[in-house]
């Protein structure tokens, strides 16, 4: 677990620059069906570089960002300083560290597959006042909708560090459900990233399971991308495609 915490600590500056937002529809059915607003109080876990804490806040929410990684805690004041419904703590999805039944609301996004589940299962409940909401959210890659996805899928398996062991997609959906001890309500909306070619090296290597230059298939891989993009770039850009899935629910 320490390990994990530590996996993207030399990576932060491309995870700020590189890694996409979520689209702004998926926060209707959150207000609509579920009472997300200006007067929630959320506990945004494995907050990263805050980018999802960004746009809870810019919906008018009292963050607190719970991260474990010092170099992304700060990465995300420095992203959300501005606001004054939002702190930083050090904490973890097991220990957050904040006070029993203290928000409403409980957030994790592309980072509930780094969590051990029975023990976040019982701190969430811990801090959840009653009636909270829970959201996992993800922004889920396409894996085979165009050649050059289906390439980069494959430069991944083939190159990359333990990328089949981490990758957010072996949390299947009967897993949510244990977690939530019932079945959630689920919400997806389209999403996409355009990316020249160092954009592309940039989106790559903030990826923990890819190789860091010191190790032996980072050039590799490097070389795969490139010649990739080159392949399939048109007017200069290649597409990331995604679905973005949320899971929204109580605890049975």
């Amino acid at each position: 677990m320490s390990d994990n915490r530590q996996r993207f600590s030399n990576r932060v500056a491309d995870y700020v620059q590189f890694r996409p937002n979520y689209p702004r529809e998926i926060f209707e059915p959150l207000q609509t069906q579920h009472g997300f607003g200006s007067s929630s109080i959320v506990a945004d876990i494995g907050a990263g570089t805050g980018i999802w804490s960004e746009q809870l806040l810019e919906h008018g929410a009292t963050v607190y960002a719970i991260e474990p990684n010092a170099p992304m805690r700060e990465a995300s004041l420095q992203r959300s300083a501005r606001y004054p419904n939002f702190q930083v703590l050090d904490g973890s999805a097991e220990a957050t560290g904040l006070a029993d039944q203290s928000v409403n609301w409980i957030t994790a996004a592309q980072a509930f597959h780094w969590f051990e589940p029975n023990a976040t299962r019982r701190e969430w409940q811990r801090i959840l006042r009653p009636e909270g909401w829970v959201a996992l959210i993800w922004n889920q890659r396409s894996l085979d909708a165009t050649p050059f996805l289906r390439q980069y899928e494959a430069l991944l398996h083939q190159f990359g560090n333990d990328y089949s062991t981490v990758k957010h997609t072996n949390i299947d959906p009967q897993l949510i459900s244990d977690f939530f001890g019932q079945q959630p309500a689920c919400y997806t909306a389209q999403n996409a990233q355009y990316f020249d070619q160092a954009g592309l090296l940039g989106r790559a290597f903030s990826s923990s399971y890819t190789p860091t230059p010191e190790q032996p298939n980072y050039q590799a891989l490097r070389q795969g991308l490139i010649d990739a993009w080159q392949a399939y770039q048109v007017a200069g850009k290649v597409a990331f495609l995604y679905t973005t899935t949320v899971y929204v629910g109580r605890f049975a």
